[in-house]
């Protein structure tokens, strides 16, 4: 989140390579530990639409202090405000309930990741038809391989739920989501910085879930388990590491390589989470899992591959 920002940059400077790269990785790393918060959460009973509401509202607020004690705010011009609404409404409104209910609706984790391991295809379309983005054979090939060690990854036995039709459907309308949400960060953020971008976004997203928090969220309230610490911690990880700091090298990650490229890099959260969680000793991966990843990493390199002009 401490990063420089946009109008602090001249137009001709550019980050490295290396350091989007890591901070790409960063952000992914942070969000395959979001899994292991939002789990504790759920186990806990504590209500989806609270602790989503909750998380985003304090991630705005965070990033409004911020921005605030940096003097970094800069107003939305009168013609993004458009992009800003409709940024909002996809992510975090639409993205974040569909991929929660979708998930339980399927019964299945492992099915639920590799429809959301699906970005980087409707994403690629994204990147050539709006912004006239270049990929070449290699980017395809490595997006694919990609594709196939994140399905050796998390390839599992599960069970399937009764309403899993429609928690498929409500998982690949959370992936359209993402896709348009990449698509018009893209298109602000040649004017505004990582942080003000991600500081609208949920300040405005957590308008658009303030009712479901009134209507849902607070529905069997009980302070005792919703104001304990085993319930604000994770909510606190949450808000500052999974949305303000994350979002915020996200945002610098489209606007450097672009939709279609950045996308692979969302793809690689299931691979993320399933490390994290073998590290922690929650799962153990199997060889199958380890080859997965290993072709995974590959095809993320090959998917950055540009062909020098001679």
């Amino acid at each position: 989140m401490l990063t420089k920002t946009d109008e602090q940059m001249s137009p001709n400077v550019q980050p490295s390579k290396v350091l989007i790269y890591i901070a790409s990785m960063f952000a992914i790393t942070l969000w395959g530990m979001s899994y292991i918060w939002t789990d504790q959460l759920i186990e806990a009973g504590v209500s989806v639409f609270y602790f989503v509401f909750v998380r985003i509202f304090l991630a705005g607020i965070i990033l409004f202090l911020f921005n605030s004690a940096y003097a970094r705010i800069k107003r939305i011009q009168k013609q993004d405000i458009p992009k800003y609404l409709l940024l909002a409404f996809f992510e975090p409104f639409i993205y974040f309930i569909c991929e929660t209910i979708g998930l339980k609706m399927t019964g299945s984790p492992t099915l639920s990741a590799m429809v959301i391991a699906t970005i980087p295809i409707f994403s690629i379309g994204a990147g050539i038809i709006f912004f006239k983005e270049k990929i070449n054979g290699v980017n395809v090939t490595g997006i694919l391989l990609s594709l196939i060690g994140i399905v050796m990854v998390v390839m599992a036995k599960g069970e399937v739920g009764e309403n899993f039709i429609w928690g498929i459907i409500l998982l690949l309308v959370a992936v359209i989501s993402e896709v348009g949400h990449a698509s018009i960060t893209k298109s602000l953020s040649g004017n505004y910085s990582s942080q003000t971008i991600v500081m609208y976004q949920f300040l405005i997203g957590s308008v658009y879930l303030f009712p479901l928090f009134l209507w849902k969220g607070l529905d069997g309230f009980d302070k005792e388990i919703y104001l304990s610490t085993e319930v604000w911690y994770p909510i606190i990880c949450l808000a500052i590491l999974c949305s303000s700091l994350a979002f915020s090298l996200w945002v610098s990650t489209i606007k450097n390589l672009g939709v279609a490229k950045s996308s692979i890099f969302s793809a690689l959260i299931p691979v993320t989470a399933a490390i994290i969680a073998w590290i922690l000793g929650h799962e153990m991966l199997n060889s199958r899992q380890w080859i997965g990843i290993a072709i995974s990493s590959f095809g993320v390199i090959l998917s950055q591959y540009s062909k020098k002009k001679k």
